[in-house]
């Protein structure tokens, strides 16, 4: 099956040197470039990509705007949204993730964690880079009562195996990464993630994360492991 992206940024450039790396893959196809957020709206209606690469700050309408637009179509619902930008603020992570975007990572990233990067949000599964991580708990932090664990017991349900694989999802790694530090395959992590999200009822990767430092299992004086 072959992946088809829109490229959604509004400098030709960037479109162009993303085309060209996620071409590079031979499950992945770029089906369309857009210039600003109403034109990426557009494109997704027409061409029903199976994730858009969306840049935040463009002309007209911006993509945090544009993302929230195609995630309230329910005829665009398999179309999901890989927030890429320059700018992982903590407001910008909390409103993407309010708009509906399903990933965020910065345009610093390598040609296979790019790649690994659309994989990941079209096969469903949300994904945050360490930086994008950071700055959620940042906010969650900094809210009353952020900053003191709580709720411990929450976490009885898990198994060891899947409270260490939420403990690893809240430093900001992906499966990929979590597989190639615990000599599990990609499949098995996801496995144990997702029932660890069934358990915990967590509606996607980001309140995982949010979890597990509400329950203290990770710890926001920590730094994120190195990734690759």
């Amino acid at each position: 099956m072959t992946l088809r992206v829109l490229l959604a940024d509004d400098q030709a450039l960037l479109r162009r040197a993303f085309r060209m790396l996620l071409e590079t893959a031979d499950d992945i196809t770029v089906a369309g470039e857009a210039a600003d957020g109403r034109e990426a709206v557009k494109l997704t209606r027409e061409l029903k990509p199976d994730v858009v690469l969306m840049d935040i700050r463009m002309p007209e309408v911006d993509g945090l705007t544009a993302t929230s637009e195609i995630c309230a179509d329910p005829e665009l619902s398999a179309s999901r949204i890989l927030i890429l930008t320059t700018y992982e603020t903590d407001e910008h992570v909390a409103q993407a993730l309010r708009a509906g975007a399903s990933g965020f990572i910065g345009k610093g990233i390598g040609v296979e964690d790019l790649v690994d990067a659309v994989r990941t949000i079209a096969a469903g599964d949300t994904l945050l880079s360490p930086a994008a991580t950071r700055s959620l708990v940042a906010r969650f932090l900094a809210a009353p009562h952020g900053s003191a664990p709580h709720d411990p017991e929450r976490l009885a349900v898990l198994t060891p195996r899947e409270r260490e694989m939420v403990a690893l999802v809240a430093t900001g790694l992906s499966n990929q990464e979590i597989a190639e530090r615990t000599f599990l395959s990609p499949f098995t992590v996801r496995a144990h993630v997702q029932r660890a999200m069934m358990k915990l009822d967590a509606r996607d990767r980001a309140q995982l994360v949010v979890i597990a430092y509400r329950t203290g299992l990770a710890d926001p004086t920590t730094d994120p492991p190195p990734t690759r």
